[in-house]
């Protein structure tokens, strides 16, 4: 440890450290674009610069090695002279146009400009223009007026995907980014260089020109994309007389499960979370009421006690599969979670991994049976079969009994169902997910639904009389009990490694 003085106050940091990782994790503000935690220094920017007692001249933070006894100064005539400077060569060539820049409100350079105060612009000559609208492919649109050449991106797909479709073409003020020739951006994390954009540079086709970003509201979430389970936000906004809609999935850090990026294919997967979202009840393929479909249900439980079988997703919350099993015990009910979703195309050594079931870990530790044999046998003595967040009725033999669906979305062919009830999607819900490598997380979005639709903690309640209608309740009255010695606190913090067999 070594101990050094910002602006006159102490502060413990680790010696030899780059001084801009010390500064920021002490919430110490020091402007920058080319420096990220995940790419490290590049030293190109120059816009970290601090005075040091005893150097000549200011240093860049991000290459500056921490030592004990270190003065700095963040602040101060001189040294925000020079960042004043160096902004304004920033912003020589760089449109204003933050009216139409999607990243307004979001842009580091809008935030440091702000700071520094530098109103006035003493250019006398014509700006140097660069390509507007540039598709450089994979839902990425390129400004090149507005890039500040900080060159994350050229980093990211250089050092993190190890694809290098992008590189820095010409030199001085005519150098731009872009892709090679016949290499347009096209790996299976390319949105990412979206969020490592310090500017409006970057910009995402999907999100371009939607919303504003000070009207949309960030929830934690987890991503259902698969069981890698990423740490994500869910942008969503509820306009005046319209419905509550997600815009935008964006990758939250979580150092444990995925950094700070997520797939493309996770971060799209919220347009079908909004469809999910409008679906109605039906009765043999007919719509019908909410509460009456509900009541529906419930004869059909008390008519067919100890003759039914309960499958469950593996998708579905860690509290969810525990009232689950709680109402398999009061209905006599045989409880399975065969049939977890497995794609070995879809994994690969980043990120992504072939186990699409979000949630199967708790399967495991709450001890669901998952085989296949047992199930087939007591189907077959069933006359009830009720599905819990699932609706794959063809991928068993059920002639001749009564179908329960319980799901978050519309089944493409909903007249098999003898009654389809929807429930809160996994944006609508709050809940507990364990992951592919155990760690045990929360996710606590709160998208609201465009109906009456009930989550499933809800329902199970109503079927058996309890009072298990949110998460919390789950874990005071009997999920905390095995749970490791981990709070339902706990997870509220940080993500946990569990012990899984």
């Amino acid at each position: 440890m070594a101990t050094i003085t910002v602006d006159g106050q102490e502060i413990q940091t680790k010696e030899n450290a780059l001084l801009i990782e010390e500064l920021l994790a002490n919430n110490i503000n020091i402007p920058h674009f080319c420096y990220h935690p995940s790419l490290g220094k590049d030293g190109n920017c120059r816009m970290c610069m601090v005075e040091i007692e005893g150097k000549k001249r200011p240093q860049i933070a991000c290459d500056t090695p921490v030592v004990d006894g270190m003065v700095i100064r963040t602040k101060g005539e001189k040294i925000d002279r020079v960042k004043r400077s160096i902004l304004e060569l920033e912003l020589i060539n760089h449109p204003i146009d933050c009216p139409i820049c999607d990243q307004a409100g979001e842009c580091s350079l809008q935030n440091y400009y702000m700071d520094v105060g530098l109103y006035e612009s003493r250019l006398s000559t014509p700006k140097t223009h660069g390509k507007k609208h540039v598709d450089l492919g994979a839902n990425v649109v390129l400004d090149q007026e507005r890039c500040v050449l900080c060159t994350r991106c050229v980093r990211f797909t250089k050092n993190i995907t190890k694809t290098n479709e992008l590189g820095v073409l010409n030199r001085t003020d005519h150098s731009v980014i872009t892709t090679f020739p016949n290499q347009p951006l096209s790996n299976a994390y390319a949105m990412n260089v979206v969020d490592l954009c310090p500017v409006g540079a970057l910009t995402s086709k999907d999100f371009r020109f939607h919303k504003r970003v000070w009207f949309l509201k960030p929830d934690e979430a987890i991503c259902n994309g698969c069981a890698r389970g990423c740490a994500i936000y869910v942008d969503h906004h509820k306009a005046k007389y319209e419905s509550d809609a997600i815009f935008r999935y964006r990758p939250r850090f979580n150092n444990n499960i995925n950094g700070y990026f997520i797939c493309d294919f996770g971060r799209l997967s919220y347009k079908q979370e909004n469809e999910n979202r409008n679906s109605l009840p039906s009765i043999r393929g007919k719509e019908s009421e909410y509460e009456y479909s509900m009541m529906k249900i419930l004869r059909l439980l008390k008519h067919n006690y100890g003759k039914m079988t309960f499958l469950i997703s593996a998708s579905l919350s860690l509290e969810e599969m525990f009232v689950l099993k709680k109402m398999s015990y009061k209905y006599d009910a045989y409880l399975s979670g065969y049939g977890y979703v497995y794609d070995e195309s879809f994994g690969d050594d980043f990120l992504k991994v072939n186990e699409l079931s979000i949630n199967r870990k708790s399967q495991v530790f709450l001890g669901i049976n998952t085989e296949y044999e047992e199930l087939e046998a007591r189907i077959k003595s069933s006359e009830l079969i009720v599905l819990f967040g699932r609706d794959d009725v063809d991928a068993f033999a059920f002639e001749d009994k009564t179908i329960i669906c319980f799901n978050d979305a519309l089944p493409k062919e909903k007249e098999k169902f003898d009654v389809y009830l929807p429930i809160k999607t996994h944006t609508s819900k709050e809940g507990t997910y364990i992951n592919c490598d155990g760690y045990i997380q929360y996710s606590k979005s709160h998208v609201e639904t465009n109906n009456d639709t009930k989550s499933l903690l809800e329902l199970v309640a109503f079927y058996c009389e309890d009072s298990h209608v949110e998460p919390k309740n789950v874990w005071d009255e009997g999920l905390q009990e095995i749970m490791q010695g981990i709070t339902f606190e706990d997870i509220q913090i940080e993500s946990i490694k569990m012990d899984i067999k």
